[in-house]
């Protein structure tokens, strides 16, 4: 099932959202690094975490799945927000050299493929950043926030699934340990939920967010796609009808 835009947006425009978006985007920058001059793609829903590309980065894309929907992004300025189908992009091979992915995993129709269109558009030694929700995470047993959403990950179901796809995993972090409610009183625990949960392991985590390396060669190669078959409807000539009485009117 993958959430519709209409209520990404709604949910980053909530208290909650403001926290999950602050919290996350600090952990996406850092790993990130530098983006001068590169060429970056946000897929799946991750224009909450790309402003801080638009003005260094030579190019900022945004992806969104035709399921999902599609806004406007940003606010000022020429929209760069694409709808397509993730397991199509239209990109040239080796087009990006930071690829940003949020809400994008754990809704894929087909993830291994997924894996492969990422492999395929990413430059030599690209950066791949992915935000997932955790298996067994508050965050991915609750529906009321789009991380409650579509199949959720442990950090070794995520670190076999890059590396089999040809991506070196770099760095791992959790993040999201504060419950997903709309509480005031928990709301503003937020920050002590984030600087005392790690103390005591990743078990209380909502989300992993996870910083991989293209790697040269692709350790599976692309499925061979089945040309859909179309049924046209045959043409046979008719023998013209002729109203009773001539011609109407």
């Amino acid at each position: 099932m993958t959430p519709d835009v209409l209520r990404l947006i709604e949910f980053y425009k909530s208290p909650l959202g403001h926290i999950a978006r602050r919290v996350v985007r600090k952990h996406v920058v850092a790993m990130a690094g530098d983006v001068r001059a590169k060429r970056v793609l946000g897929l799946g829903f991750a224009t909450p975490y790309l402003r801080f590309a638009l003005e260094p980065a030579e190019r900022v894309l945004t992806f969104m799945p035709a399921r999902q929907g599609a806004s406007s992004w940003p606010r000022e300025g020429p929209s760069t927000t694409v709808l397509c189908d993730p397991l199509e992009m239209p990109l040239t091979d080796a087009a990006v050299d930071t690829v940003i992915g949020v809400h994008l995993i754990e809704h894929a129709a087909d993830a291994e493929e997924q894996m492969r269109e990422l492999w395929r558009v990413c430059a030599p030694d690209a950066t791949l950043i992915l935000v997932v929700p955790r298996r067994r995470g508050l965050w991915s047993t609750h529906d009321n926030t789009p991380f409650g959403v579509g199949q959720p990950y442990s950090r070794g179901q995520l670190d076999r699934l890059l590396g089999e796809h040809s991506f070196e995993v770099k760095s791992c972090r959790e993040a999201l340990y504060l419950p997903p409610s709309q509480r005031p009183l928990l709301l503003k625990s937020a920050k002590i939920f984030e600087r005392v949960a790690p103390l005591f392991g990743p078990a209380l985590a909502g989300v992993l967010v996870v910083k991989a390396r293209k790697k040269l060669f692709p350790a599976v190669t692309r499925r061979k796609r089945v040309d859909k078959f179309v049924r046209v409807p045959v043409l046979a000539p008719q023998t013209a009808m002729e109203w009773p009485g001539g011609q109407p009117g």
